[in-house]
């Protein structure tokens, strides 16, 4: 299984490497091809098998993924639990404010935190969280105006939205397909969203749970015990 998530990977890689993007999304940046050696080490970690649950985060966060290669890639996540290492190159234009310094970066991605911090707790061994858990992107890229700002895909144009929805929501199928999950859970309302549209007629239960972004004030009182819950009540934990 892991090997097909591999070469699916591949083919999202080229196929969004087509696409083009205009002000004010400035920089783009692409964490699968520049961190790639992480990003394959984390599919074969997590691919092997079939899933109870897929978890759908929306895009990379500029101090996780956009590090390491992995979807709310948290470094000491990424790095102590998961034990995965790995040469992260530099995106082909790298914007000054949004440095790529892979599993350097001495920043913390509190989405990434959060998540995967809740995940460790309940599994103290990655390895027995991946026995039926996946978590992925809807998005790979990251999007950055010139001031370096962050901009998520709900932002673009519909001219730039319809073919990139379009390539995600069949990366999304071939997941699914791959690693045929009882449950697709949304990290948030757009990831939950794209997924009843991309994943309708397949056999997959779609949840919710609340997104852990410090944005969200719900998200900063008590996540983890929120999310838990959650999942608890749709019977997924």
């Amino acid at each position: 299984m892991e090997i097909a998530l591999i070469e699916s990977a591949k083919k999202l890689i080229s196929n969004i490497s087509k696409l083009t993007f205009s002000e004010p999304t400035a920089l783009v940046y692409n964490p699968l091809e520049y961190a790639w050696a992480v990003h394959e080490k984390y599919l074969k970690l997590g691919g092997q098998g079939r899933k109870k649950a897929i978890f759908l985060g929306m895009n990379p966060g500029p101090y996780g993924m956009a590090q390491t290669g992995v979807p709310f890639g948290e470094i000491s996540a990424v790095r102590d639990w998961m034990g995965l290492q790995g040469d992260v190159k530099k995106p082909s234009r790298e914007h000054p404010k949004r440095p790529v310094e892979g599993l350097g970066c001495l920043k913390s991605e509190v989405s990434g935190r959060r998540l995967w911090g809740m995940f460790g707790e309940k599994f103290p061994k990655s390895e027995d969280f991946f026995k039926d858990h996946f978590v992925t992107n809807y998005c790979p890229l990251v999007f950055m105006e010139e001031s370096g700002k962050n901009r998520t895909p709900d932002k673009l144009p519909s001219s730039e939205k319809k073919p990139l929805e379009e390539i995600c929501d069949l990366h999304l199928r071939e997941v699914v397909k791959i690693l045929e999950p009882e449950w697709l859970i949304g990290v948030g309302g757009f990831a939950q969203k794209r997924a009843e549209e991309a994943l309708g007629g397949m056999q997959v239960r779609i949840g919710r749970i609340l997104h852990p972004s410090p944005a969200s004030p719900a998200a900063n009182r008590g996540w983890s015990e929120a999310a838990t819950k959650q999942l608890e009540e749709q019977r997924i934990w």
